[in-house]
């Protein structure tokens, strides 16, 4: 009787992997982790831009951006990533964490005060956290690569930030989900599907 038991519970297990491989993991399923970690990028920012708010610093940081691409750069290329494909990459995503910190630091001097906070430093405490996600962004650039390259990329990866902001709507709010869209908009390799639709031509 145990051995039938476990003949069923093999077979079980056997079906659930057997299935799982007939169906395939969708393009919007496998952008979803890159998708996330960008959106921790800019749940950042809102950190970033209350300790410039405290300090009075300027949101502009040229030499920082500069560093954070070099970086990013260099790790993608340890991982066969293309150079030109990273640092685009993460000039959006340094594009989006700016708009975030804009935003934020211009109602907050419309209304006078910045909300209620523990200050926290920038340099010690919140860019070394932006490191980190940075380090996994690079990981899932590689681990998404043949996705990103598809015809399907720019639909797939809309659909996946739609599907996280449709998630987290009660904490991420239209700012942070108008920066994500902006974060993500270099993330394909290739043209749209449209765009290749429109380069077809005729046959004579």
């Amino acid at each position: 009787m145990r051995l039938s038991k476990r003949k069923l519970a093999f077979v079980g297990a056997w079906a659930i992997i057997a299935e799982s491989s007939t169906c395939p993991q969708s393009g919007t399923d496998a952008l979803q982790r890159l998708v996330e970690t960008s959106a921790q990028r800019l749940v950042i920012a809102e950190q970033v831009a209350l300790a410039k708010w405290d300090k009075g610093i300027p949101v502009e940081d040229a030499s920082r951006e500069a560093q954070v691409i070099v970086h990013a750069v260099t790790a993608g290329q340890s991982r066969g990533l293309d150079q030109q494909v990273v640092s685009n990459f993460f000039r959006a995503q340094i594009e989006a964490n700016k708009l975030v910190q804009y935003a934020l630091l211009a109602e907050w001097r419309r209304v006078g005060k910045a909300p209620d906070h523990v200050p926290v430093d920038l340099a010690k405490t919140i860019r070394p956290g932006l490191d980190q996600v940075d380090t996994a962004l690079i990981a899932e650039l590689q681990e998404s690569t043949a996705i990103r390259a598809s015809a399907s990329c720019h639909m797939d990866i809309a659909k996946a930030a739609g599907r996280y902001v449709s998630l987290h709507k009660n904490s991420l709010g239209p700012l942070k989900a108008i920066a994500l869209d902006r974060a993500l908009a270099t993330a394909c390799i290739g043209p749209p599907l449209a765009s290749r639709r429109l380069s077809i031509r005729p046959s004579d």
